[in-house]
């Protein structure tokens, strides 16, 4: 497998798995877990794991300096991202925050121009206007729950979410050119960690599945969070930044708009129409003309 083709199936893995936690957050949320308890539990667990394997990795490869930048990231980026994912959802739906949150590829975009001196194509700013349309569409398109105590709120916070992840992905992409996937994971997730345990003083972090309302189910779908958009979607996106540009990698974000949707209809939580499809399109098209534009690292 050559190393465009590995960084795309891993970043293609690791959308659907981000697409799948969208709906078992919702599920989740706020009823069987609190928002700060549910990032608290995730960064820990991800961080006992990541530091499991250092028995089985090769001896760490960074410095002191380097696992300070790393930990900042990650009590940052990586924390700043989860805790806002966990509070948008408690306020919207599944679609409408998958929809805003897929505003990643805009803001990695304007960073990368601004602070990378990206260059700027005809073809990938097409393939981002596309797939921002489609971002647009879907939204025109989701219907009107009861059941979001307040749309506005959660899609606000769901964009807000998107820049944390945006500098995550920019900044993890120049430490790992130096630095392995694992030492990465280990250092941010510590960080994000601390940072969790900070806030958790001040927060509440019950989780009723445990304890008052002990539901078997709910502990199932947990445990899907914890192994799979946890540890292995975080896992997989070094590998996909590390053989892919990071513009694309983005943009491969709006896998995780279509698996929610597609998840969400099958559930019943959404209704499907012609625009939803048309939206779909859209965003296909997008990835595809930013990844010709993009083409692979060698």
């Amino acid at each position: 497998m050559n190393n465009s083709l590995k960084g795309t199936v891993a970043i293609i893995a690791s959308r659907i798995t981000a697409g799948l936690n969208v709906n078992c957050t919702k599920y989740l949320l706020p009823l069987w877990i609190t928002p700060m308890g549910f990032v608290t539990f995730r960064l820990l667990f991800g961080t006992a794991f990541f530091w499991l394997l250092a028995i089985f990795d090769k001896p760490d490869n960074s410095n002191v300096r380097d696992r300070i930048k790393l930990m900042i990231l990650g009590a940052v980026a990586v924390f700043g991202y989860m805790s806002l994912y966990a509070v948008g959802m408690s306020y919207t739906t599944p679609v409408n925050f998958a929809i805003f949150n897929a505003t990643q590829p805009i803001w990695v975009f304007v960073f990368s121009v601004f602070m990378r001196n990206e260059r700027v194509s005809t073809g990938k700013i097409l393939g981002i206007v596309l797939g921002f349309m489609g971002v647009v569409v879907a939204s025109l398109a989701s219907p009107v729950h009861d059941l979001a105590p307040n749309r506005s709120l959660g899609n606000t916070i769901a964009v807000v979410s998107s820049v944390f992840y945006s500098i995550y992905l920019i900044s993890s992409s120049a430490l790992l050119r130096k630095i392995r996937n694992l030492v990465m994971l280990r250092y941010t997730f510590l960080g994000a960690t601390l940072s969790a345990l900070f806030f958790s003083f001040f927060s509440d972090i019950s989780a009723p599945m445990f304890t008052t309302h002990f539901n078997p189910k709910a502990i199932a779908v947990f445990a899907f969070v914890l192994v799979f958009p946890t540890v292995i979607n975080y896992l997989l996106v070094p590998i996909g930044i590390k053989y892919l540009k990071i513009t694309l990698v983005a943009i491969y974000g709006y896998l995780s708009l279509l698996v929610a949707t597609i998840v969400s209809l099958s559930l019943g939580q959404d209704r499907f129409d012609f625009f939803l499809l048309f939206a779909m399109l859209l965003i296909c098209c997008g990835i595809y003309l930013v990844g010709k534009a993009e083409g692979s690292k060698v």
